[in-house]
C-alpha cells in the first residue's frame, strides 16, 4: 500500500480568532501572478465612491417646540447630547438630541428677540435679547409639562443684570465668573455685581458690535465683529483693544479653533468664510468658497479638522479644515435660512437653527452607519475608506466624491456666480498683463479680504 503524509495546519490559522472576525486570508502579493489586480482595485474604489453617495442620508430629525425663528444655538459643557436653543419670541428650550425631546423649557425669558445665549456652568444659562437685560436661568427648574399637562409655573431668574443698549451677543469665561456682551460696545460683567465691571472699545464709534467670543486657550483675549466692518482682539487684563482690521464686507459670526489657539474662523456677509491667524491679521490663512448667500453662522467642530456653516441661502455645509471647496451639503424642503448651527460634543452630529422655528440633527458625516457596527462591517468601511484615499485622484472617483446634489435656486445662482467670478479674474488678470510698470495693479484676492489693519 501506497504511504500518504497528509499536510497539517493549525486550525488557528485559517479560523476567526474571535466570533465575527474576519476569516483571514493568505494571498500572494506578487503583481506577476496578478497582472488586473490594479484594474480591480480601481473598480472596488469607484464602487465605494458611489456607495457612499448612495447612503448619504444626513437628516436625522426636526426637535420642534419653538414658535419663532431660532436665532442661537448653545451646547451644554459637560454633555453630549444638550444643546440650548433660543428663539425670536423669547423662549428657551433646553433640547436633548439623543432621545430627541425637551429636558427644559423656559417660556417668556425676554421681552422680544434672544440674541445671545451661553452656559455659565453645567445648569446655569446666560441670555440676553432686545429688552437690553441680561439673565441668568437655572434649567433645573424650567422642566417642561408632564402628560396631564400640568407643570411647574414659570422659572424666575436667579439674576437679572440691566444693560443700556439693545444686546446682541454674550460669551462666558472659560474660568472666572465673568461674561462679557455686546452692544455698541463691549462690556465685562461679574456674575456677583449687577453693574459691569469694565467697558472696552477701540474708539468712540458709534456701531453695533454683533458677536463677541472668549478665546478658549487664553480666556483673557476676546474678539469682536461689528456692524462697521471690523474685527477687533481685546485683552481684558488691560481692558484695551489691541489690534484691528477693517475688512470688504461685514461679518456674521465668528469661531475659535479648539485645536490651534491662533486660528479663528470668520463667516462673511460676502459668501465666504475666513480663516486667520491672529498673529498676522493683513492676509487670512485660507478661504472658504461655497455659499450662493451671507454666511450666517458657523462652529468649529471639538476636534478642529471640520466646521460647519449655515448660510441665507438655506443651506448647512460642513468643510474640512484647508480645503476650501467642495464642502458637504445639507438642506431639505422646508428648512429656510439658517442662523444658527453647531456640532456636538462627540463630534458626530450637527444641529441648526433657522427661520421655520425648527432645530434639525444632522449626521457629520452624511453616510455613515447609525447603531451596532460588527466587527466584519468596520473591517469593510475601513477598506472601502482607504481605497477612496488611494484613488480620489481618478477623474471618475473624484467626480463621484465631489457631486451634490442641491436645492435647483442654490445650482443657478451657484452657476451665474462661477460665471461672475470667472469674468472678474481675467478682467483682472488682463489688467495685471497690460499695466505699466510703476502703475498699482490689482490686488491678489487674499491681500483684498482686510482694507486696513490698526494695532
Amino acid at each position: 500500500m501506497v504511504k500518504i503524509s497528509v499536510l497539517q495546519h493549525a486550525t488557528s490559522v485559517h479560523l476567526p480568532v474571535r466570533p465575527g472576525d474576519p476569516t483571514p486570508t493568505h494571498r500572494n502579493l506578487n503583481p506577476l501572478q496578478h497582472p488586473f489586480a490594479r484594474a480591480r482595485e480601481r473598480i472596488r474604489a469607484l464602487n465605494a465612491a458611489k456607495m457612499e453617495r448612495m447612503f448619504s442620508k444626513p437628516f436625522i430629525a426636526a426637535l420642534e417646540g419653538h414658535a419663532d425663528a431660532v436665532e442661537v444655538l448653545s451646547r451644554r459643557p459637560n454633555s453630549i447630547t444638550d444643546v440650548a436653543s433660543a428663539s425670536w419670541d423669547g423662549e428657551i428650550i433646553l433640547h436633548n438630541a439623543g432621545r430627541r425631546t425637551h429636558v427644559a423649557k423656559i417660556a417668556g425669558a425676554h421681552q422680544g428677540k434672544i440674541s445671545g445665549l451661553c452656559w455659565a456652568d453645567d445648569h446655569r444659562v446666560l441670555s440676553c435679547g432686545a429688552d437690553k437685560n441680561i439673565k441668568m436661568w437655572d434649567v433645573r427648574l424650567g422642566a417642561p409639562l408632564d402628560s396631564s399637562g400640568a407643570g411647574p409655573s414659570q422659572p424666575k431668574p436667579l439674576a437679572v443684570f440691566p444693560g443700556k443698549g439693545t444686546l446682541h451677543s454674550i460669551d462666558h469665561h472659560t474660568t472666572d465668573p465673568l461674561f462679557a456682551t455686546s452692544s455698541t460696545i463691549v462690556q465685562i460683567w461679574d456674575e456677583t455685581k449687577s453693574a459691569q465691571v469694565m467697558d472696552i472699545t477701540f474708539s468712540t464709534s458709534a456701531e453695533s458690535v454683533t458677536r463677541v467670543r472668549f478665546s478658549p486657550s487664553e480666556p483673557s483675549v476676546l474678539a469682536s465683529i461689528g456692524s462697521d466692518r471690523t474685527f477687533i482682539l481685546y485683552d481684558i487684563r488691560t481692558g484695551k483693544a489691541e489690534r484691528r482690521i477693517v475688512m470688504q464686507m461685514k461679518n456674521n459670526d465668528l469661531s475659535w479653533s479648539p485645536t490651534f489657539p491662533t486660528s479663528i474662523l470668520l463667516a462673511s456677509e460676502d459668501h465666504n468664510l475666513y480663516t486667520f491667524d491672529i498673529r498676522r491679521l493683513a492676509t487670512p490663512t485660507q478661504i472658504y468658497k461655497a455659499h450662493v448667500s451671507a454666511v450666517t453662522s458657523c462652529d468649529w467642530s471639538p476636534t478642529g479638522t471640520e466646521f460647519v456653516s449655515g448660510g441665507w441661502d438655506r443651506t448647512v455645509r460642513i468643510w474640512q479644515d484647508g480645503h476650501g471647496t467642495h464642502p458637504e451639503v445639507y438642506h431639505t424642503k422646508r428648512m429656510q435660512r439658517v442662523l444658527a448651527t453647531t456640532f456636538t460634543a462627540d463630534a458626530r452630529f450637527v444641529l441648526s437653527g433657522s427661520d421655520d422655528c425648527n432645530v434639525r440633527v444632522w449626521k457629520a458625516n452624511a453616510s455613515e452607519k447609525l447603531g451596532i457596527v460588527t466587527a466584519r462591517e468596520r473591517s469593510a468601511i475601513e477598506y472601502r475608506n482607504a481605497l477612496k484615499e488611494r484613488w480620489k485622484m481618478d477623474a471618475e472617483i473624484g467626480k463621484v466624491q465631489r457631486s451634490r446634489h442641491m436645492p435647483k435656486p442654490v445650482y443657478k445662482a451657484a452657476q451665474l456666480k462661477r460665471t461672475m467670478e470667472e469674468a472678474q479674474r481675467v478682467k483682472e488678470e488682463l489688467r495685471r498683463r497690460h499695466t505699466r510698470a510703476g502703475e498699482s495693479k490689482p490686488k491678489a484676492e487674499r491681500k483684498k479680504v482686510v482694507i486696513a489693519e490698526q494695532s
